[in-house]
């Protein structure tokens, strides 16, 4: 019996590793595919795997609705429904319109399939233009996957294990608001920032082949994840002591975040790990609260640094000298317009020195970041910014052409 125990409990382990690979080989293909989105991707998996709601939040045109397609059709045998909300999107529509022919008959009954009712996973654009009208029924949708009929009959418990949403604004209004509340992820989603990039997205335009592998992970095994796996992951007394530092630390720059949503992001940190392969919670999970502890972006720089701060040294020097890049990059704005002589001398009197010196201390931390087994993705992140910032002054202020910058950088 004890033998038939452990047999079972190895052939566990060994499903639950099957899973956290195919989901990692998910999360490299799909940031494979879209410029500058590599955080976003991991970051809407995790949110996923705790069984929790995401917010992706920017411009038009950021292919916010593109990733959220790309990463949940990667998930087989899985109920997908999306919708682009407006102030006039009636309840029946999202959860089930009224079966006309039944009506006929004189019985009032909805159709369900297809619709917010049945499925496992959802895209919910503009979200914040949900209509008064709808606006219980999804934030009982969102809250406990429960959908009171029309009819008044016994609620339906709707199979979801996540959804991913988009708005191109914050909302307006406490009703929206409370929706907002609800959304536990928020990633800010912004146009490309580096050149060279701009430059592959327009040559994409005209060819890009298809990515020759397609990894997918099968519905049954996510929903076991989510509901067995990742909270088994282990949360020790140091990440708990680091919360607790956290919080007291944004309190006093008077960023204060719910019990409620303190209490969430414990399951986005067991994620975290469960997706790296690690049966444990390590300080450097922490760094996904960046996406938890702001209600508006301007908040969201305190709460990075207060994060990177308390679990990563190598990140926090890196958002410093993304400070510098953002001190270059204003400089150039305001340089627009100018002689290519001026340009010029700016670049040799201050930008080529301050952006070498950000480019060499970035490699250093990098190296000393992975030495230390840290994780170095903002480093990396920092790193694209002055890749990014260097393309920018090389094409505006120098008048070089893309293809020469990308092949020096």
């Amino acid at each position: 019996m004890q033998r038939t125990q452990d047999t079972q409990d190895t052939q566990d382990a060994q499903d639950a590793q099957d899973t956290a690979e195919r989901l990692r080989a998910v999360r490299d293909e799909v940031a494979d595919r879209f410029y500058e989105r590599a955080e976003v991707v991991r970051t809407l998996l995790v949110a996923l795997l705790a069984g929790q709601h995401s917010l992706l939040l920017g411009p038009p045109g950021t292919a916010k609705s593109e990733i959220a397609r790309e990463l949940t059709g990667r998930i087989d045998g899985a109920a997908y429904w999306e919708i682009l909300l407006s102030k006039f999107t009636a309840p029946t529509r999202m959860f089930g319109p009224v079966d006309v022919a039944a009506l006929a008959r004189g019985e009032y009954r909805q159709v369900y399939e297809g619709r917010a009712t049945t499925a496992n996973v959802a895209f919910i654009d503009e979200i914040f233009k949900c209509s008064t009208a709808a606006l219980n029924e999804t934030l009982g949708y969102l809250n406990e996957r429960i959908y009171h009929p029309e009819s008044d009959g016994e609620p339906i418990h709707c199979p979801l294990i996540g959804a991913i949403t988009a708005s191109n604004e914050l909302p307006v209004g406490e009703d929206t608001a409370a929706i907002y509340d609800r959304l536990l992820v928020r990633i800010e989603v912004g146009y490309l920032a580096d050149p060279s990039n701009f430059a592959e997205l327009i040559r994409s335009a005209v060819s890009r082949p298809e990515p020759a592998a397609r990894t997918t992970v099968d519905l049954a095994a996510l929903q076991h994840a989510v509901a067995v796996e990742v909270p088994a992951v282990g949360v020790p007394d140091p990440v708990v002591d680091a919360l607790c530092s956290l919080r007291a630390a944004l309190r006093r720059k008077e960023l204060v975040a719910s019990d409620r949503r303190w209490r969430q992001a414990v399951g986005l940190l067991q994620a975290s790990a469960y997706l790296d392969g690690r049966a444990t919670v390590a300080e450097r999970d922490l760094s996904v609260l960046t996406h938890v502890l702001w209600d508006s972006p301007a908040q969201r720089p305190t709460v990075e640094r207060e994060v990177l701060h308390l679990v990563n040294p190598d990140a926090k020097e890196a958002l410093d000298l993304s400070d510098t890049l953002d001190e270059l990059e204003a400089q150039l704005d305001a340089l627009a317009g100018q002689s290519r002589e001026v340009l010029s001398d700016w670049v040799i009197k201050q930008a080529h020195n301050r952006l070498a010196t950000a480019g060499r201390r970035l490699e250093k931390l990098r190296a000393e970041a992975t030495a230390a087994g840290r994780s170095t993705a903002t480093v990396d992140r920092v790193t694209g910014r002055q890749r990014a910032v260097r393309a920018r002054v090389l094409t505006e202020a120098l008048g070089m052409d893309a293809a020469t910058v990308q092949a020096q950088l």
